[in-house]
Protein backbone atom coordinates (compact mmCIF):
# COMPACT_ATOMS: atom_id res chain seq x y z
CA UNK A 1 0.00 0.00 0.00
CA UNK A 2 2.84 2.58 0.57
CA UNK A 3 4.97 1.73 -1.87
CA UNK A 4 1.32 2.02 -4.28
CA UNK A 5 0.80 5.43 -2.68
CA UNK A 6 4.19 6.56 -3.66
CA UNK A 7 3.95 5.74 -7.31
CA UNK A 8 0.73 7.25 -7.30
CA UNK A 9 2.67 10.86 -5.33
CA UNK A 10 2.46 13.58 -8.73
CA UNK A 11 5.40 14.67 -7.86
CA UNK A 12 7.66 11.40 -7.06
CA UNK A 13 5.71 9.92 -10.34
CA UNK A 14 7.26 13.06 -12.19
CA UNK A 15 10.20 12.73 -10.75
CA UNK A 16 10.70 9.23 -11.89
CA UNK A 17 9.19 9.85 -15.31
CA UNK A 18 11.86 12.04 -16.09
CA UNK A 19 14.54 10.03 -14.92
CA UNK A 20 13.27 7.28 -16.92
CA UNK A 21 13.21 9.98 -19.91
CA UNK A 22 16.54 11.26 -19.37
CA UNK A 23 18.27 7.51 -19.55
CA UNK A 24 16.55 6.70 -22.61
CA UNK A 25 18.04 10.35 -23.61
CA UNK A 26 21.36 9.18 -22.72
CA UNK A 27 21.30 6.03 -25.52
CA UNK A 28 21.49 8.97 -28.67
CA UNK A 29 24.53 10.26 -27.80
CA UNK A 30 25.78 6.57 -26.58
CA UNK A 31 24.85 4.88 -30.03
CA UNK A 32 26.56 7.44 -31.98
CA UNK A 33 30.18 6.40 -29.68
CA UNK A 34 29.42 3.07 -30.21
CA UNK A 35 28.64 3.04 -33.83
CA UNK A 36 31.79 5.23 -34.49
CA UNK A 37 33.72 2.64 -32.02
CA UNK A 38 32.60 0.00 -33.91
CA UNK A 39 33.03 1.78 -37.47
CA UNK A 40 29.85 0.38 -38.71
CA UNK A 41 28.78 0.86 -41.95
CA UNK A 42 25.69 3.42 -42.45
CA UNK A 43 23.92 0.62 -44.66
CA UNK A 44 25.36 -2.29 -41.92
CA UNK A 45 21.63 -2.99 -41.06
CA UNK A 46 22.32 -6.37 -39.60
CA UNK A 47 25.18 -5.27 -37.50
CA UNK A 48 22.65 -2.49 -36.38
CA UNK A 49 20.39 -5.05 -35.59
CA UNK A 50 22.84 -7.49 -33.89
CA UNK A 51 23.84 -4.80 -31.19
CA UNK A 52 20.38 -3.37 -30.72
CA UNK A 53 19.23 -7.22 -30.02
CA UNK A 54 22.36 -7.73 -27.81
CA UNK A 55 21.47 -5.22 -25.80
CA UNK A 56 17.73 -5.85 -25.15
CA UNK A 57 18.73 -9.69 -24.46
CA UNK A 58 21.39 -8.75 -21.14
CA UNK A 59 18.88 -5.43 -20.62
CA UNK A 60 16.17 -8.59 -19.56
CA UNK A 61 18.57 -10.69 -18.07
CA UNK A 62 19.45 -8.15 -16.09
CA UNK A 63 15.97 -7.45 -14.46
CA UNK A 64 15.32 -11.14 -14.01
CA UNK A 65 18.64 -10.75 -12.07
CA UNK A 66 17.18 -8.05 -10.54
CA UNK A 67 14.27 -8.96 -9.61
CA UNK A 68 15.64 -12.59 -8.20
CA UNK A 69 18.15 -11.56 -6.18
CA UNK A 70 17.68 -8.14 -5.19
CA UNK A 71 14.09 -7.60 -4.68
CA UNK A 72 13.57 -11.87 -3.88
CA UNK A 73 10.92 -12.57 -5.94
CA UNK A 74 10.02 -15.46 -7.75
CA UNK A 75 10.49 -14.62 -11.94
CA UNK A 76 8.17 -17.33 -13.09
CA UNK A 77 4.75 -16.12 -14.80
CA UNK A 78 1.78 -18.52 -15.48
CA UNK A 79 2.38 -20.29 -18.78
CA UNK A 80 -0.71 -18.67 -20.64
CA UNK A 81 0.34 -15.40 -20.20
CA UNK A 82 3.88 -15.91 -22.07
CA UNK A 83 1.99 -15.48 -25.84
CA UNK A 84 0.94 -12.08 -24.31
CA UNK A 85 4.54 -11.47 -23.00
CA UNK A 86 5.84 -12.70 -26.12
CA UNK A 87 3.24 -10.29 -28.31
CA UNK A 88 4.26 -7.18 -26.11
CA UNK A 89 8.02 -7.78 -26.53
CA UNK A 90 7.50 -8.24 -30.41
CA UNK A 91 5.73 -4.61 -30.32
CA UNK A 92 7.60 -2.50 -27.47
CA UNK A 93 11.41 -3.77 -28.02
CA UNK A 94 11.49 -5.61 -31.68
CA UNK A 95 9.63 -4.39 -34.33
CA UNK A 96 9.82 -0.82 -32.29
CA UNK A 97 13.34 -0.62 -32.87
CA UNK A 98 13.28 -2.53 -35.98
CA UNK A 99 11.35 0.00 -37.24
CA UNK A 100 12.94 3.03 -35.63
CA UNK A 101 16.97 2.22 -36.30
CA UNK A 102 15.90 1.98 -40.06
CA UNK A 103 13.83 4.86 -40.19
CA UNK A 104 16.52 6.76 -38.63
CA UNK A 105 19.10 5.99 -41.66
CA UNK A 106 16.87 7.31 -44.18
CA UNK A 107 14.78 10.22 -42.74
CA UNK A 108 16.26 13.45 -42.04
CA UNK A 109 17.62 14.62 -38.32
CA UNK A 110 14.65 16.91 -37.89
CA UNK A 111 11.94 14.82 -39.27
CA UNK A 112 13.03 11.98 -36.91
CA UNK A 113 13.11 13.94 -33.94
CA UNK A 114 9.59 14.99 -35.05
CA UNK A 115 8.29 11.59 -35.99
CA UNK A 116 9.77 9.92 -33.05
CA UNK A 117 7.08 11.78 -31.35
CA UNK A 118 4.37 10.27 -33.01
CA UNK A 119 4.00 7.51 -30.47
CA UNK A 120 3.61 9.97 -27.55
CA UNK A 121 0.55 11.45 -29.47
CA UNK A 122 -0.96 8.36 -30.50
CA UNK A 123 -0.85 7.11 -26.34
CA UNK A 124 -2.15 10.34 -24.96
CA UNK A 125 -4.65 10.50 -28.13
CA UNK A 126 -5.92 6.94 -28.13
CA UNK A 127 -6.23 6.84 -24.10
CA UNK A 128 -9.21 9.95 -24.89
CA UNK A 129 -10.90 7.00 -26.77
CA UNK A 130 -9.89 3.72 -24.42
CA UNK A 131 -10.04 5.05 -20.69
CA UNK A 132 -12.58 6.57 -19.77
CA UNK A 133 -10.56 8.44 -16.50
CA UNK A 134 -7.86 9.57 -19.04
CA UNK A 135 -9.81 12.17 -21.01
CA UNK A 136 -8.12 15.55 -22.64
CA UNK A 137 -8.07 18.44 -21.00
CA UNK A 138 -6.77 21.44 -21.69
CA UNK A 139 -3.42 20.44 -19.69
CA UNK A 140 -2.68 17.87 -22.14
CA UNK A 141 -3.80 19.71 -24.98
CA UNK A 142 -1.22 22.62 -24.60
CA UNK A 143 1.38 19.89 -23.37
CA UNK A 144 1.20 18.28 -26.46
CA UNK A 145 1.95 21.21 -28.69
CA UNK A 146 4.12 22.52 -26.20
CA UNK A 147 6.56 19.23 -26.19
CA UNK A 148 6.14 19.13 -30.17
CA UNK A 149 7.02 22.48 -30.12
CA UNK A 150 9.62 22.15 -28.00
CA UNK A 151 10.97 19.03 -30.18
CA UNK A 152 10.91 20.69 -33.44
CA UNK A 153 12.60 24.13 -32.01
CA UNK A 154 15.12 21.59 -30.48
CA UNK A 155 16.39 20.19 -34.05
CA UNK A 156 15.67 23.50 -35.99
CA UNK A 157 18.57 24.45 -38.43
CA UNK A 158 18.09 27.51 -39.61
CA UNK A 159 18.06 27.89 -43.19
CA UNK A 160 16.56 24.59 -43.63
CA UNK A 161 13.35 23.46 -44.49
CA UNK A 162 10.86 20.37 -44.40
CA UNK A 163 9.63 18.29 -46.61
CA UNK A 164 6.71 16.28 -46.92
CA UNK A 165 8.47 13.60 -48.91
CA UNK A 166 6.96 10.32 -47.65
CA UNK A 167 8.64 7.18 -48.21
CA UNK A 168 7.74 3.49 -46.61
CA UNK A 169 11.35 2.82 -45.71
CA UNK A 170 11.38 6.42 -43.93
CA UNK A 171 9.14 8.54 -42.87
CA UNK A 172 6.77 5.44 -43.02
CA UNK A 173 8.97 2.93 -40.58
CA UNK A 174 9.22 6.26 -38.09
CA UNK A 175 5.37 6.05 -37.98
CA UNK A 176 5.12 2.62 -37.57
CA UNK A 177 7.89 2.67 -34.90
CA UNK A 178 5.72 5.19 -32.78
CA UNK A 179 2.00 3.07 -33.61
CA UNK A 180 4.28 -0.30 -31.93
CA UNK A 181 5.47 2.02 -29.05
CA UNK A 182 1.77 3.26 -28.91
CA UNK A 183 0.51 -0.27 -28.44
CA UNK A 184 2.92 -1.37 -26.04
CA UNK A 185 2.40 1.15 -23.55
CA UNK A 186 -1.31 0.24 -23.38
CA UNK A 187 -0.91 -3.67 -23.81
CA UNK A 188 1.77 -3.17 -21.03
CA UNK A 189 -0.44 -1.60 -18.54
CA UNK A 190 -3.27 -3.71 -19.42
CA UNK A 191 -0.76 -7.05 -18.43
CA UNK A 192 0.52 -4.91 -15.28
CA UNK A 193 -2.57 -5.36 -14.15
CA UNK A 194 -2.44 -8.90 -13.05
CA UNK A 195 1.55 -9.15 -13.10
CA UNK A 196 4.57 -7.74 -11.46
CA UNK A 197 5.81 -4.89 -13.96
CA UNK A 198 9.10 -5.72 -13.43
CA UNK A 199 8.12 -9.33 -14.68
CA UNK A 200 6.50 -7.65 -17.29
CA UNK A 201 9.68 -6.05 -18.83
CA UNK A 202 12.19 -8.64 -18.06
CA UNK A 203 10.09 -10.75 -20.24
CA UNK A 204 9.35 -8.46 -22.99
CA UNK A 205 13.22 -7.31 -23.26
CA UNK A 206 14.44 -10.58 -23.51
CA UNK A 207 11.49 -12.18 -25.66
CA UNK A 208 11.68 -9.20 -27.68
CA UNK A 209 15.34 -8.93 -28.53
CA UNK A 210 14.96 -12.47 -30.42
CA UNK A 211 13.40 -10.50 -33.16
CA UNK A 212 16.66 -8.03 -33.72
CA UNK A 213 19.17 -10.94 -32.59
CA UNK A 214 18.05 -13.10 -35.42
CA UNK A 215 17.85 -10.17 -38.16
CA UNK A 216 21.76 -9.33 -36.79
CA UNK A 217 22.45 -13.21 -37.47
CA UNK A 218 24.23 -12.45 -40.81
CA UNK A 219 26.87 -9.91 -39.05
CA UNK A 220 27.46 -12.49 -36.22
CA UNK A 221 28.20 -15.07 -38.92
CA UNK A 222 30.26 -12.85 -40.65
CA UNK A 223 32.21 -11.82 -37.50
CA UNK A 224 33.28 -8.45 -39.00
CA UNK A 225 32.14 -6.67 -35.74
CA UNK A 226 35.83 -6.19 -33.67
CA UNK A 227 34.53 -5.09 -30.16
CA UNK A 228 36.44 -2.80 -27.79
CA UNK A 229 36.79 -2.20 -24.27
CA UNK A 230 34.99 1.32 -24.58
CA UNK A 231 32.46 -0.45 -26.46
CA UNK A 232 32.06 -3.41 -24.06
CA UNK A 233 31.39 -0.35 -21.19
CA UNK A 234 28.83 1.39 -23.84
CA UNK A 235 27.37 -1.68 -24.41
CA UNK A 236 26.81 -2.64 -20.33
CA UNK A 237 25.45 1.23 -20.00
CA UNK A 238 23.21 0.70 -22.76
CA UNK A 239 21.71 -2.38 -21.46
CA UNK A 240 20.71 -1.18 -18.29
CA UNK A 241 19.87 1.98 -18.97
CA UNK A 242 16.74 0.00 -20.98
CA UNK A 243 16.67 -2.30 -18.25
CA UNK A 244 16.14 0.71 -15.66
CA UNK A 245 14.17 2.96 -17.64
CA UNK A 246 11.59 0.45 -18.60
CA UNK A 247 10.96 -0.82 -15.33
CA UNK A 248 10.38 2.43 -13.63
CA UNK A 249 7.99 3.22 -17.37
CA UNK A 250 6.04 -0.31 -16.44
CA UNK A 251 5.64 0.85 -12.67
CA UNK A 252 4.46 4.09 -13.48
CA UNK A 253 2.25 2.53 -16.08
CA UNK A 254 0.19 0.41 -13.67
CA UNK A 255 -0.08 3.51 -10.80
CA UNK A 256 -0.99 6.22 -13.34
CA UNK A 257 -2.93 7.19 -16.39
CA UNK A 258 -0.87 6.50 -19.74
CA UNK A 259 -1.71 9.46 -20.99
CA UNK A 260 -0.59 11.68 -17.92
CA UNK A 261 2.59 9.79 -17.67
CA UNK A 262 3.32 9.37 -21.30
CA UNK A 263 3.53 13.68 -21.86
CA UNK A 264 7.41 13.40 -19.69
CA UNK A 265 8.41 11.51 -23.00
CA UNK A 266 8.81 14.81 -24.81
CA UNK A 267 12.13 15.45 -22.53
CA UNK A 268 14.08 12.22 -24.14
CA UNK A 269 14.92 13.75 -27.31
CA UNK A 270 15.58 17.47 -25.35
CA UNK A 271 17.79 15.39 -22.64
CA UNK A 272 19.19 13.45 -25.54
CA UNK A 273 20.24 16.60 -27.18
CA UNK A 274 21.85 18.28 -23.98
CA UNK A 275 23.87 15.17 -23.67
CA UNK A 276 24.76 15.12 -26.90
CA UNK A 277 25.89 18.15 -26.63
CA UNK A 278 28.22 17.06 -23.40
CA UNK A 279 29.49 14.24 -24.61
CA UNK A 280 29.73 14.54 -28.44
CA UNK A 281 32.44 17.46 -29.43
CA UNK A 282 30.85 17.81 -32.58
CA UNK A 283 27.37 19.07 -30.90
CA UNK A 284 27.26 22.45 -29.81
CA UNK A 285 24.75 23.79 -27.12
CA UNK A 286 22.04 26.41 -29.39
CA UNK A 287 19.79 28.90 -28.72
CA UNK A 288 17.09 26.32 -29.62
CA UNK A 289 17.84 23.84 -26.97
CA UNK A 290 17.50 26.34 -24.71
CA UNK A 291 14.18 27.58 -26.04
CA UNK A 292 12.78 23.99 -26.20
CA UNK A 293 14.13 23.08 -22.85
CA UNK A 294 11.84 26.05 -21.44
CA UNK A 295 8.89 24.79 -23.79
CA UNK A 296 8.99 21.49 -22.74
CA UNK A 297 8.63 22.54 -18.90
CA UNK A 298 6.12 24.65 -19.93
CA UNK A 299 4.25 21.86 -21.45
CA UNK A 300 4.94 19.62 -18.25
CA UNK A 301 3.90 22.36 -15.91
CA UNK A 302 0.11 22.97 -17.82
CA UNK A 303 -0.70 19.25 -17.25
CA UNK A 304 0.12 18.99 -13.86
CA UNK A 305 -1.85 22.30 -13.16
CA UNK A 306 -4.79 21.14 -15.21
CA UNK A 307 -4.40 18.08 -13.42
CA UNK A 308 -4.21 19.62 -9.83
CA UNK A 309 -7.13 22.00 -11.25
CA UNK A 310 -9.80 18.92 -12.33
CA UNK A 311 -8.97 16.80 -9.37
CA UNK A 312 -9.83 19.60 -7.02
CA UNK A 313 -13.28 19.92 -8.52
Amino acid sequence: MVESKLWTNKYFAALMAVLACILWGSAFPVLKVTYAELQIAPDDISARMLIAGARFLLAGLMVFAAQRFLMGEGVGVPRDRLPSLFLLGLAQTGLQYFFFYNGVAVVSGIKSAILNAVGNFFVVLLAHFIYTNDRLNWGKVVGLIAGFAGIATANWVPGTALTWDFRLRGEGFMVLAGLTSAFGTFYAKRLGRSLNPIAVNAYQLSLGSLLLLLLGGPALAEGTLRPSPLFWVLFIYSAFLSAAAFSIWYILLKHNKAGEITIYRFVIPISGAVLSVLVLPEEQFTSSILAALLLVTAGIIAVNYWQRSGSKR
